[in-house]
């Protein structure tokens, strides 16, 4: 099966008309060698026999020279050579996809090509569109929590699919997926600029539609890039991962700012939030802490554990009373209380460095030993109706709380307050940078918060207040010793 390369020419036998092909004379010098100028370029090989046992042999041409003659048959000798000549299933395969090829006039199937059809025993031209292989690769998804299962769909619905499901999977590019984060980001600025027009019919036009910034072009990239991967190494549809070869602009999260002074008198002057991100200072949480407590509010000490833990509203939520040793003053991160849509759901957490025991205060644990002694007269008040859910955070009849009423609550006591908005995510971030502010060690900050890294815990809050900044400019000054006292210098 190695082939040869041959010369054949269209001219005629003058008695018989017959065409002379491989025989005609002027095909060879009188030395024996190729003429030059006569005949054109073809190759000849014998395939492997088809699954019946017929022979194969297979003629191609012309070609301008017998290099590119050469160059055909190589590739076809490389495609053949993939394979186990004592695998007759294997050999048939690849001959059938050679043969395919060169009666088809497509580019010769390559060693991988070979390779990913004979574990797959399909042809290249039998591949999955990209928005089909998503599709199944979605419904193949049985492992991962429900939440990543939606941001998943969501992603391949709204962007993957459209953009780039068309193209058959061995064709995407680079260029295509770049090709759809400009289009996201075109559409970005029409929203933008219709949302600014004064005319309420422009206006209309972009109602409900958000804009797609780079935090969440990141999570599509990165479906498309775990989706790839998985074509690649799982399936063997790829032979490599066109989404790893995309660099998009990195995504900065916005840092906490706080809600100093001259920031809530802009905020009341102007309505504008100065960023995302807010956190209130120590005094403003007091104020809020005292007027929940003070109103006898029923979640005041879900509001009081996140201040002062750090945990995240679906942690506060799914706590149960089996969590908390409140003799030795430590809770244990076990389950979360997550939002699907608007039904909910116990679940474990997200990653092994969200579940860990956390450290409680004096205040918090005396808090909680007074909830615990308000729920109990709550289920005495509602008898049989009591739903027991061992939940340490519940609705009056021991039902579980939804996250949304929990941060709808929230909003409602801070406006009562008359304080600045925030999130209730940003209680969390609270408690990070009051932690600083005490003096407490970046680490055992990144430790209670169960970050993946004092790293990030220092890029993320390390110069949030002021007053950090001041302390750093004065312990840095006081470092250098100086002969006169502070104070400018004489003239």
């Amino acid at each position: 099966m190695k082939g040869t390369t041959f010369k054949r020419c269209s001219c005629r036998d003058t008695a018989s008309g017959r065409r002379l092909g491989r025989s005609c004379p002027q095909l060879r010098r009188p030395g024996g060698g190729w003429s030059r100028s006569h005949g054109q370029w073809h190759w000849q090989i014998e395939l492997p026999a088809r699954a019946d046992g017929t022979r194969r042999p297979l003629r191609h041409g012309p070609y301008p020279t017998q290099a590119d003659a050469e160059a055909a048959l190589d590739r076809i000798r490389a495609a053949l050579a993939v394979v186990d000549p004592t695998d007759p299933h294997a050999t048939v395969k690849t001959g059938d996809l050679v043969e395919t090829a060169i009666k088809t006039g497509a580019p010769i199937p390559t060693p991988d090509q070979v390779r990913r059809a004979l574990h797959l025993d399909i042809t290249p031209t039998e591949l999955p569109t990209v928005g089909e292989y998503l599709t199944d690769w979605l419904a193949g998804r049985k492992t991962i929590k429900k939440g990543t299962l939606r941001s998943y769909e969501g992603h391949i619905r709204l962007y993957l699919i459209p953009y780039l499901g068309h193209l058959r999977i061995d064709r995407l590019r680079p260029g295509h997926i770049d090709a759809m984060y400009d289009a996201i980001d075109e559409r970005n600025i029409t929203i933008t600029t219709l949302r600014a027009s004064r005319d309420p019919a422009t206006r209309d036009q972009v109602t409900g539609q958000r804009t797609v910034g780079p935090a969440s072009q990141h999570r599509i990239h990165a479906t498309l890039r775990k989706a790839l991967n998985d074509a690649m190494r799982r399936h063997r549809l790829i032979d490599t991962n066109p989404a790893l070869m995309v660099e998009l602009p990195p995504a900065r999260p916005p840092k906490p700012t706080v809600w100093t002074d001259q920031r809530v008198r802009t905020w009341r002057d102007t309505g504008k939030i100065p960023s995302p991100v807010m956190i209130w200072t120590p005094e403003q949480t007091g104020r809020f802490l005292d007027h929940t407590h003070d109103a006898g509010d029923r979640l005041y000490a879900l509001y009081h554990l996140i201040t002062f833990t750090g945990l995240r509203r679906g942690e506060a939520c799914g706590l149960h009373w089996d969590d908390l040793d409140l003799d030795a003053a430590t809770l244990t991160v076990r389950w979360q209380l997550v939002q699907h849509g608007w039904a909910t759901a116990i679940d474990t957490p997200k990653t092994a460095d969200s579940e860990a025991a956390v450290a409680l205060d004096t205040e918090t644990v005396a808090v909680l030993r007074a909830h615990r002694a308000r729920q109990h007269r709550e289920r005495l008040a509602a008898g049989t109706a009591w739903t027991t859910t061992g939940l340490v955070f519940t609705t009056p009849t021991g039902g579980r709380l939804h996250p949304a009423d929990v941060t709808d609550h929230f909003h409602h006591l801070a406006t009562q307050t008359g304080l600045p908005p925030i999130r209730l995510h940003d209680l969390r971030h609270g408690a990070a940078t009051m932690g600083l502010a005490a003096g407490v060690q970046m680490k055992v900050i990144s430790n209670r918060l169960r970050h993946s890294s004092p790293h990030f815990t220092a890029k993320f809050y390390g110069d949030v207040l002021p007053e950090l900044s001041h302390a750093a400019a004065e312990a840095t000054a006081a470092v250098v010793p100086r002969r006169r006292g502070s104070g400018a210098q004489s003239a």
